[in-house]
């Protein structure tokens, strides 16, 4: 096999990469995400530990089915410049890359939009190859869809508990309510537990936990409360 066919092959292996991931985004602008990796993961090691009910809890809701606690509570929690970045928060991103240069344990410098293209189109870990992917879907569901659309995923397939993705589900299960009936200090509380929700548990908040639902409180409050999440609830293009 010559060189010559070797690169015509190549490209037209990442030209044909390139149209299906563009398609993929376009697929989700649109429809429900059926599942995720992460989700497939977790009900994989369910039935390994031989749960009694080994089943994930996904229930995707729009966002206008959603009160607005929720969005303004995720924004203060985990990325308070979503509304104005174009999908990176470059001063977070360099703070967490000379972390990383001084401790052994990874810090994170995500936006919602990452956590997005992470969770919908790729798998959990840590690697240079994962992120540069990462960075690749953010790119494209920055420019294909809109903020409104991208909480709207991210409130529904953002893991939130131990088998519980999403707010819908969360809301069943720890307030026995809908999301759109939750209040700001229990949307609160499930913000606080992101991105770790296995570690942290929102039915037994440990005291790290509660400090930071007064946190992510104090910034729902300095955002301006649910009027900063005017235009995002309504910008449904």
């Amino acid at each position: 096999m010559n060189l010559k066919l070797i690169r015509d092959l190549t490209l037209k292996l990442v030209l044909l990469l390139f149209v299906l991931s563009i398609l993929w985004v376009l697929v989700y602008k649109w429809f429900t995400p059926p599942a995720t990796l992460h989700m497939i993961e977790r009900r994989a090691k369910a039935g390994q530990e031989k749960k009694v009910n080994p089943r994930i809890r996904y229930d995707f809701v729009s966002l206008e089915d959603v009160t607005p606690n929720v969005p303004l509570a995720i924004m203060a929690a985990e990325d308070q410049l979503f509304l104005v970045h174009d999908g990176f928060d470059y001063k977070a991103i360099k703070g967490a890359f000379k972390k990383n240069l001084k401790s052994k344990r990874i810090a994170g410098g995500s936006t919602i939009s990452q956590q997005v293209a992470k969770n919908v189109f790729l798998w959990h870990g840590r690697s240079y190859i994962r992120k540069l992917v990462e960075a690749y879907f953010t790119m494209l569901i920055e420019f294909f869809w809109s903020k409104h659309r991208i909480m709207e995923v991210y409130v529904n397939i953002a893991e939130m508990g131990d088998q519980v993705f999403g707010i819908e589900a969360a809301a069943q299960k720890y307030y026995h309510t809908s999301a759109k009936n939750l209040s700001a200090s229990q949307a609160a509380l499930i913000a606080s537990v992101l991105p770790n929700p296995i570690k942290y548990s929102v039915k037994k908040p440990s005291s790290y936990t509660l400090k930071k639902r007064r946190f992510v409180t104090r910034n729902m409050r300095l955002m301006g409360g649910i009027t900063s999440v005017k235009l995002l609830m309504q910008d449904a293009i």
